[in-house]
């Protein structure tokens, strides 16, 4: 198998090992420029169809045909991600938040979207231990925290500014959610923003629901590959996609099996994945909505200064 550069900070897991095509050629005697694919594997927040992939292997399926092995890296945090995927250690992000795309795109990175993986607004959530803060005035001055830049960080954002508040009318805490969550309960913040199986976890055992994103974020995930790789690649990128409707086919198929596969995948109940399920819509499509809704994550990174400039959203998508 072919060793990475980063290797050494990204946890390789699943790794399929595959017979080769001689000569390093494509089906159709086109050079390929990868000697395997290399995927992000994200479960979080309850990423369904990447769970049920890898329990069927469908990834491995698809591109044996091609002969290449596939691996997957379990690197969850956008910037990584898109780093990863500049420096070639990475074909496809297989689940990518829309702000980290943008923030990516924004600083001159290469990164396109093939297509959406998911949208869940109701899946985010912020929590308090405190049933007295129901509004966002209630939140003023309070300490919040959660991981910057992400869905979670812009539903904070959406709901303060309901109640006419900013982020500055808050004490914002940079925190990844299982940190977010332990300072919630050992009491040195005031609310803390939550999302998948953390988030209904915390539902489960009581905390106090401030709000969840319907209405005010359209939690938009993607999955994303290199325009570089894609003018190069096209076959794979195409395989790719097939590989995936293959899998949400069989989802819409054998709904049961799917839910157990992901129950096992992530420690939940089967009862908890039934109830998390309907939160999410895994479409691959890309509607007019979904292009309008990356506009206003654009805005809200420009209005947060965490982008200097704006772009065309249009131009985040692959050029086919």
């Amino acid at each position: 198998m072919k060793l990475f550069s980063v290797a050494k900070r990204l946890a390789f897991i699943g790794i399929c090992s595959l017979a080769l095509n001689a000569g390093g050629l494509g089906t159709d005697g086109w050079a390929r420029t990868v000697e395997s694919m290399n995927f992000t594997y994200v479960q979080s927040p309850l990423n369904v169809p990447s769970i049920v992939e890898k329990a069927r292997g469908s990834f491995a399926s698809y591109f044996k045909d091609l002969g290449l092995p596939v691996n997957y890296a379990n690197l969850t945090a956008g910037p990584q991600q898109t780093a990863a995927l500049a420096s070639g250690d990475l074909q496809i992000l297989n689940a990518v938040g829309g702000t980290s795309v943008i923030l990516a795109a924004a600083n001159g990175a290469d990164v396109k979207i093939i297509s959406m993986y998911s949208r869940s607004p109701k899946a985010f959530m912020l929590f308090s231990n405190d049933a007295a803060i129901d509004s966002p005035a209630a939140l003023k001055g309070k300490t919040v925290a959660g991981p910057k830049g992400t869905n979670l960080h812009e539903l904070l954002v959406a709901y303060l500014k309901t109640g006419g508040l900013t982020i500055d009318d808050v004490k914002f805490v940079n925190m990844g959610i299982p940190a977010a969550l332990a300072a919630l309960e050992g009491g040195t913040i005031d609310a803390a923003l939550q999302a998948g199986p953390s988030a209904y976890n915390c539902m489960k055992s009581g905390k106090h629901l401030i709000t969840n994103g319907d209405g005010l974020i359209a939690a938009l995930i993607a999955t994303a590959t290199s325009q570089k790789f894609y003018d190069e690649n096209k076959e794979l990128v195409e395989t790719f996609e097939k590989a995936q409707r293959s899998v949400l086919q069989f989802i819409a198929e054998n709904h049961d099996e799917a839910v157990k596969m992901t129950a096992e995948a992530t420690g939940l109940s089967v009862e908890a994945v039934e109830e998390m399920f309907p939160m999410y819509d895994f479409s691959m499509d890309v509607s007019e909505k979904d292009v309008e809704d990356l506009k206003k994550t654009e805005q809200f990174l420009l209005d947060n200064g965490m982008i200097d400039k704006e772009i065309d959203v249009k131009t985040l998508f692959l050029k086919r």
